[in-house]
């Protein structure tokens, strides 16, 4: 059946309606005695019923030639009625236009993902201007204005925060449940939900370019994109309709030249028509990818199309990028040795020495001594050595300067560190920070970029779902990928590190000749390996128009755990499609065969036909409820690092 309906258009709903009230009322006509009236009844239900769906298949014959299946049961209704059957054929033709509005009504809730994106964006903003907040179209937000963010309202647009902290509801975007704190720096997205903070942000990209607009082009893209069994299924349907009304032509003819009446011989091909339209088979596979397409964008994951869901169905092994993938992309303080055992005071020394530096080490120090409620010490004349660290100098600490950075300052500053205990902590692959003061070496600091929360589980989440291997690829030092893998569970022959762009090319090239491989990165300078992957996926897309272009599959969020959940609603569509389709041409076949040798009667023929178009779009509407949003496993459930 075409479906190109996007919901339950009115006219399709009083049609049906007229359609079943002219067969009641033939009915009743007929078991109250008053035959005359039944034909007229029953002729309501065959215009209903039987001239929209007759238009539109003689309009596509004549525009596109193509036949299409709704023609088969307009014909085989014409054909009961030219019989004397024509409450059969009435019975027909209310089932089929039932059946069609349901399944109008049924897709079009997976695919009104689009409407339900287009109506959470926000038509006006608060833009600053010299004279305060004035209330403007969306659409002439230009990158560079300023906007306010009133509590319990939408972010109009993509931005970044400058004034004002607090949560916002980011679920319609990325489809994280719970809210998400966000303070000065940090990146909002349209459609968003400010829950209680006045909020002040520039805005980064405008509408035409958002999040949102980003989602609704590719879930659009998406749902015009057939996938590999659509095509089949489409292909299918096409030349099989051509064989059906040769097939019954022919076998009115055999059924003629066995001796049959006119009138036998016309209802049996009208009956194998019926039974022998393909309509189940043609409709069991948009119902499920339409379905899972939806459900996989409510949940934060967009798919370009039916054939990378598919494909990601049958992936056997996972490639990962390491930095902002598998781990948060920033380093983070993971340890500290004060070689006069006083933690606290060490750390006091670094954050203030490096309250002034911009790069990363810097930064980590400074949000670990907050998050332990540290205040820097003060230290003037701060310099920066480039390719060093910094030096200053901390009242109270005489002469010396005060020095934090590598090994190579270290030297230069005539400071040895030697000591055991800070030989130990270079040992973890982790990067140094030394603090001294003169020759004197104080303490360190190790620094790492650390796995993301979830990370482990997620990898887990593909284990059991079947994935036989798991490998990390990186640019990063090998020791440093090493320890980041056995936090994460994987085995020491599955990672490799330092590895440029063009050999990690290489390497998930080489992965593909052992079977069907998916490639996790940033969509940035992963962008080669997501296009040599079968699948390229690409993680935080709500922020990475480059992720957006490279991938075949876009996390909305960094939640590694909507990447298990995703795979799992993958394989589930392929179980759906192999179900769908072994039922349709099953069931088919059965009735086909009960026609030629049971003659089955054209009710049965009808029912058969019709409730089985209707079991396999509810089976695939089943994958429109699937849990996609993450599942937390248990800590029973979580890798070793032996695994």
């Amino acid at each position: 059946m075409d479906d190109e309906s996007q919901g339950l258009p009115m006219r399709d709903a009083v049609l049906s309606g007229l359609a079943v009230l002219g067969l009641a009322a033939g009915l009743g006509a007929q078991i109250a005695g008053q035959d005359g009236l039944a034909p007229w009844a029953y002729g309501v239900t065959y215009l209903a019923g039987g001239l929209p769906a007759g238009g539109q298949a003689l309009r596509s014959l004549w525009r596109d030639r193509v036949l299409e299946i709704d023609l088969l049961m307009v014909v085989a209704a014409l054909a009961a009625a030219a019989v004397g059957a024509m409450a059969e054929g009435a019975i027909l033709l209310v089932l089929f236009s039932l059946s069609g509005t349901l399944e109008h009504l049924a897709l079009g809730r997976a695919r009104r993902a689009v409407d339900a994106l287009i109506a959470l964006r926000p038509r006006t903003a608060l833009r600053l201007g010299p004279g305060g907040a004035v209330e403007v179209p969306v659409e002439s937000l230009m990158p560079g204005d300023r906007v306010v963010i009133r509590p319990g309202a939408r972010v109009p647009v993509d931005a970044r925060l400058v004034e004002g902290r607090g949560p916002l509801d980011e679920s319609a975007v990325t489809g994280e449940s719970m809210p998400v704190t966000k303070g000065p720096g940090a990146p909002v997205f349209e459609a968003t939900v400010n829950l209680s903070s006045v909020l002040t942000a520039v805005v980064t990209a405008r509408a035409a370019d958002s999040t949102v607009a980003r989602m609704v082009a590719l879930v659009t893209e998406a749902q015009a994109a057939k996938a590999p069994s659509e095509r089949f299924s489409e292909w299918f349907g096409q030349r099989y309709t051509v064989g059906v009304l040769a097939g019954s032509t022919l076998a009115f003819g055999v059924f003629l030249a066995l001796g049959r009446s006119m009138q036998d011989a016309l209802y049996s091909a009208a009956t194998l028509l019926v039974a022998a339209s393909p309509c189940a088979v043609v409709i069991s596979v948009p119902a499920a990818i339409l379905s899972a397409l939806a459900a996989a964008a409510r949940g934060g994951v967009l798919f370009k199309g039916g054939a990378a869901l598919e494909r990601l169905g049958g992936v056997t092994q996972f490639a990962f990028d390491k930095t902002g993938t598998l781990t948060e992309g920033r380093p983070a303080v993971t340890g500290l040795v004060a070689l006069d055992g006083d933690e606290t005071r060490l750390l006091a020394r670094l954050a203030g020495i490096e309250a002034q530096a911009e790069h990363h080490s810097a930064a980590a120090l400074r949000a670990c001594a907050a998050a332990r409620a540290v205040a820097p010490v003060a230290v003037q004349s701060v310099t920066t050595r480039p390719g060093e660290g910094v030096t200053g100098w901390a009242e109270g600490d005489g002469p010396a300067p005060l020095w934090a950075g590598n090994a190579r300052l270290a030297a230069r500053m005539g400071a040895a560190v030697d000591d055991t205990r800070l030989v130990a902590l270079a040992g973890t692959g982790a990067s140094i920070v030394y603090l001294g003061r003169g020759a004197v070496t104080l303490g360190a600091a190790a620094l790492a970029d650390r796995p993301r929360p979830g990370a482990a589980a997620a990898l887990a989440g593909l284990r059991r779902g079947g994935i036989a291997r798991l490998l990390m690829l990186t640019g990063d030092r090998p020791e440093v990928a090493a320890r980041i893998a056995a936090d994460l569970g994987l085995a020491p022959d599955d990672v490799a590190g330092g590895l440029l762009p063009e050999e990690k090319l290489d390497r998930v090239a080489r992965l593909r000749a052992a079977g069907p491989v998916a490639f996790v990165g940033d969509g940035v300078n992963d962008a080669a390996a997501l296009a040599r992957a079968d699948v390229g996926i690409a993680m935080g897309a709500a922020g990475s128009e480059v992720a957006v272009q490279a991938a075949d599959v876009a996390l909305m969020s960094d939640d590694l755990a909507r990447l298990a959940a995703a795979h799992r609603l993958a394989r589930r569509t392929r179980a759906v499609i192999r179900q769908n389709l072994t039922f349709a041409l099953g069931a088919m076949l059965v009735l086909v065969t009960a026609t030629i040798f049971v003659d089955l009667p054209l009710p049965l023929a009808v029912i058969g036909h019709e409730g089985g178009t209707l079991l396999v779009v509810l089976n695939g509407l089943r994958l429109l409820f699937d849990p996609i949003r993450a599942r937390p496993l248990p800590p029973s459930a979580l890798p070793t690092p032996a695994q």
